[in-house]
């Protein structure tokens, strides 16, 4: 920063001297917020003053001494930001507590601001936080597999596309030797890093169409003014990785690693990967929490080192180790051709500069426009139909799909799934929401009540055989009766009038030890209820009952009254599919009888 560049330059340089200092007490190794805040600010002071104040007192802006009061000024740009950011974005409100916290660190380091300065600098921004955005769902099946496919895909044809980039190499020659006008000796100067577009200018006809026909077919149909920087691009292409081509690495590697964000998968070098026999071995860094991590992926098969040095094998598979080895095969040559490229993994040669552009060895960062995830998306491909992706196109959700198989593979419980990558409360907030892990949630709750309540409203239900034979100990003890008990049925002394009853004086819907004043209205949705055959005729005209009322309820009425014991009669009715025709002739010619209370009747009709 360049504190020359604002006329309140001495604010201004208070201001970057407190960022720097921040910075290192904060060990911040990449760009942050407080940088924009202290330009934004400046800025802003600039035209503050040039519309409030004079030019003398312009020099006096300080954050102490000055004659200007700052506290104002902070008002005045908040109002400006939240204008400028309106809700629900973020950077408005970040700006403002970057630039507080420099100025709350200034103060408590010296103690010399004015008062009230010390005190708007303590308090919080203007406007609050804005609330976060809907939140990312993952990806769906068909979408995973879609990505996935066509990731696997462009890899085959980058494999494909450099190899015979290598045979043109190899036929190429120093095209100050061989000619300008062959594309194996435009490949070769690209691979040689001394090819740029002056050159493309000064040895190839000046317009595009009287280029041969093999070199148009390079620059891709770029217009005329392109045509050189195009063509550049195209041969290094030839060669090299692009940054669009490594996206589909950056895909499968996400959806197989569940426990890798994004930006530790990015920040990786060859330092941190570690091939081994049975697999690879990563070191994760994590920077927002200070933290590394080392995760081994292992191989279905041990890797095969008999060469010696399998690192860049290049192996033809689709786990973490395999992807990984065919991905440091094909950056290889840029690190080789460009050191400037250090030693990441994600390495790739693109075009640079305006006017006089040449290709460069860079890192990725898949941020640039024509680079990004959803560019890879939406890039056309021939002979297949354009992926079909729910938006927002955010990698994120790569890491969320991944992390919800993982839900789906293993089940259990929230702590169980947050593992070591995360707390609980973490994985509760970012990842326990998606639909996946909310439908199989929903399923094991619905499950888990459907089993409750099945054992506590489930009928009995005893055949012809089990009826002839009820009072023998093996088949009441069978039907979870005692002998007594099954006696007493046999007799008829404990039918309710709907169903038999194993135990008046035990009903759920009564204090125990007081009879059972609910039947036969609650028989159905009762534990105690033992079903004969000679009963369904009474239940078939209870069912004829419901329906009745089914025309007469409104419908959440219904539900409410009749709802459950509808369900428990279509329930029994298909278990005892071979007695139905039977009871319901007889409940049509009149054999059976239904004598239900009158607030059955009645009551529930106002």
């Amino acid at each position: 920063m360049d504190p020359g560049k604002y006329a309140c330059r001495g604010l201004a340089a208070e201001l970057a001297d407190e960022w720097v200092l921040y910075c290192k007490a904060l060990a911040l190794r990449s760009p942050n917020r407080s940088a924009g805040a202290v330009r934004s600010f400046a800025a802003y002071t600039d035209s503050w003053l040039a519309e409030q104040a004079g030019a003398p007192e312009r020099k006096l802006v300080r954050l102490n001494g000055g004659t200007v009061d700052l506290t104002e000024i902070i008002f005045a740009w908040e109002h400006d930001l939240r204008g400028t950011y309106p809700p629900p974005s973020k950077v408005g409100y970040e700006l403002v507590t970057n630039l507080l916290a420099l100025i709350a660190q200034r103060h408590a380091r010296t103690g010399d601001l004015p008062a009230r300065l010390a005190a708007r600098a303590q308090a919080p921004p203007l406007f609050g936080k804005p609330a976060d955005g809907p939140r990312l769902d993952e990806f769906s099946q068909a979408e995973r597999l879609a990505l996935r496919n066509a990731a696997r895909r462009d890899i085959r044809i980058l494999e494909a596309r450099l190899a015979e980039g290598q045979e043109l190499l190899r036929a190429g020659r120093d095209p100050r030797q061989g000619g300008w006008e062959s594309v194996p000796n435009l490949v070769w100067a690209a691979h040689s890093t001394m090819l740029d577009t002056a050159h493309l200018r000064d040895h190839l006809p000046g317009s595009p169409g009287r280029w041969p026909a093999e070199i148009l077919e390079v620059a891709a149909g770029a217009p005329v003014r392109l045509a050189p920087q195009a063509l550049l691009g195209g041969l290094a292409a030839k060669v090299f990785p692009r940054e669009i081509d490594l996206q589909p690495f950056r895909v499968l590697l996400l959806l197989a690693m569940s426990e890798c964000t994004p930006e530790e998968l990015l920040d990786l070098t060859l330092d941190d990967v570690e091939f081994t026999d049975g697999g690879v071995r990563l070191s994760q860094t994590k920077h927002r929490a200070g933290r590394v991590r080392r995760r081994l992926h292992t191989s279905p098969t041990p890797a095969d080192d008999s060469g010696g040095n399998h690192v860049f094998a290049g192996e033809g598979r689709w786990d973490v180790p395999g992807l990984l080895r065919r991905l440091i095969t094909i950056t290889d040559p840029v690190r080789h051709a460009y050191p400037a490229a250090g030693e990441w993994l994600w390495a790739v040669v693109e075009p640079a500069g305006q006017g006089r552009a040449r290709v460069a060895g860079r890192r990725c960062h898949f941020v640039l426009d024509g680079r990004r995830f959803t560019d890879w998306i939406s890039q056309p491909r021939e002979g297949t139909p354009a992926l079909q992706i729910t938006r927002p196109h955010d990698v994120r959700r790569l890491r969320k799909t991944a992390k919800i198989s993982r839900v789906v593979a293993l089940g259990g419980a929230v702590a169980d799934l947050a593992g070591d990558d995360h707390h609980v409360e973490v994985f509760r907030r970012h990842y326990a929401h998606g639909t996946t892990a909310h439908v199989l949630a929903g399923r094991a709750v619905t499950s888990a009540q459907r089993k409750v309540f099945a054992s506590l409203t489930r009928p009995v239900f005893a055949d012809d055989a089990a009826v002839e034979d009820l009072g023998e100990a093996a088949v009441a003890e069978a039907l979870g009766l005692d002998v007594a008990t099954a006696q007493a049925m046999e007799e008829g002394r404990l039918d309710m009038g709907l169903v038999n009853c194993r135990d008046p004086y035990a009903s759920p819907h009564t204090e125990r030890g007081q009879v059972c004043h609910v039947a036969p209205a609650m028989c159905m949705l009762c534990r105690n209820a033992v079903v004969f055959p000679s009963h369904l005729p009474r239940l078939v005209l209870l069912a004829e009952h419901i329906e009745r009322m089914r025309d007469r309820l409104p419908p959440p009425q219904w539900q409410a009254v009749w709802g459950r014991q509808a369900a428990a009669l279509a329930q029994l009715f298909d278990e005892c599919a071979e007695w139905m025709p039977k009871a319901r002739r007889a409940a049509e010619e009149g054999q059976a009888r239904l004598d239900l209370p009158l607030g059955m009747r009645t009551e529930y009709h106002r």
